[in-house]
């Protein structure tokens, strides 16, 4: 019986002292808990900050044309060189003209005869000797070989095979001596500044997109290298099989890097917002499904709900709940409660902004 006495008595003493160490360590906590918490803070940025819908494109040229003969004939001269810029109304292809030329002849000839009969039936309506018809048929033949003069002189013209505007000419398909027949291919010509892309993005962007909308676009074959252009057309009909609305953007090309039939991948601007308020993806605290920030105001941390925008790159845009100016808590937010008393480090730079969101879209 007397060693349970002991036992008893040890384990009194035990427990007091072990509520001791408890008291003090909470007496420790508290004391710490009322000096202020070191914490880094940095300022919000305000930036621009835009939204993108990426597609893959085709560049096109901006006119396209297969330089074909409207009349048979054999090629007499070939006046350019191939891959190289002509201006419209150029020379390009000159067909024997010989044979136009005497069709020319004979039509000005006939024309002339019949215009001569018309003047002499025509003074002896005037005279009172002939008759009205013969007049008016000696009219008529006149008109018809005018018709037929006029016919042979454009003929004889399209011998000559002009460029239709400035661009670039392809690879010919014929060489000098070679009849062709009409609508035969002798070579394409391509203006390219500036160039053409065609892309499409999904349904879901129908009330955003818009022509003036801003595009940048880049090649496998240029690298890293972008382009940036402006979507001048808009399908007004949705494709039922991919539901996607189609575009077409035109892009400056003076170097003629860009060529019809490139891969691009593109980043339509669906939306800007200047004067956003962004701040670091680390100043964000989630607490029952809802998103805060610690502010710091007059050397407190005051917890502030957010509505969170685009994030990009560590940093997120604050479309609610802050305003240009305020500092926020970045680093040391778990040793914080609402209104604890900070000690504040600021860090140099504000948030930057984040580069251009993009989504995909349907192509």
């Amino acid at each position: 019986m007397a060693k349970i006495v002991v036992g008893s008595v040890r384990s009194a003493a035990i427990c007091a002292a072990l509520a001791m160490l408890a008291s003090v360590s909470f007496i420790d906590i508290s004391l710490a808990q009322r000096g202020p918490v070191t914490i880094e803070a940095r300022s919000v940025a305000v930036a621009r900050v835009v939204e993108e819908a990426t597609a893959v494109g085709t560049l096109l040229s901006a006119e396209s044309a297969d330089i074909s003969p409207e009349i048979a004939g054999r090629i007499e001269v070939i006046a350019f060189d191939e891959g190289m810029p002509v201006n419209e109304g150029e020379l390009l292809f000159q067909l024997d003209s010989s044979v136009y030329e005497a069709q020319r002849a004979e039509a000005q000839s006939n024309y002339e005869l019949k215009q001569r009969n018309f003047d002499r039936a025509d003074g002896l309506l005037k005279n009172k000797v002939g008759t009205v018809r013969a007049r008016d048929e000696a009219l008529s033949e006149m008109q018809v070989a005018r018709a037929l003069l006029t016919m042979a002189e454009v003929r004889l013209e399209k011998t000559k095979i002009l460029a239709p505007f400035d661009g670039i000419v392809g690879l010919r398909n014929v060489s000098r001596g070679d009849y062709v027949q009409p609508g035969a291919k002798l070579v394409n010509l391509e203006k390219i500044d500036p160039i053409k892309v065609d892309f499409s993005i999904a349904e879901r962007y129908l009330a955003d997109v818009r022509t003036g909308a801003n595009v940048r676009l880049t090649v496998d074959a240029l690298g890293d290298r972008e382009f940036t252009g402006t979507v001048y057309a808009i399908n007004p009909q949705i494709d039922p099989a991919g539901r996607s609305i189609a575009l077409r953007a035109q892009v400056p090309n003076p170097d003629g890097l860009l060529r019809p039939g490139l891969f691009a991948r593109v980043g339509l601007q669906t939306a800007v917002r200047d004067n956003a308020i962004i701040t670091s993806e680390d100043a964000i605290v989630s607490q029952g499904g809802g998103n805060f920030v610690y502010r710091v105001v007059d050397d407190k941390a005051v917890l502030t709900p957010v509505t969170l925008g685009q994030r990009r790159y560590g940093t997120v845009e604050i479309l609610d709940g802050l305003s240009e100016g305020d500092v926020v808590v970045v680093a040391g937010q778990i040793k914080l409660r609402d209104g604890a008393e900070v000690d504040v480090k600021m860090l140099d730079e504000p948030a930057e902004a984040p580069a251009p969101a993009t989504a995909p879209s349907a192509s």
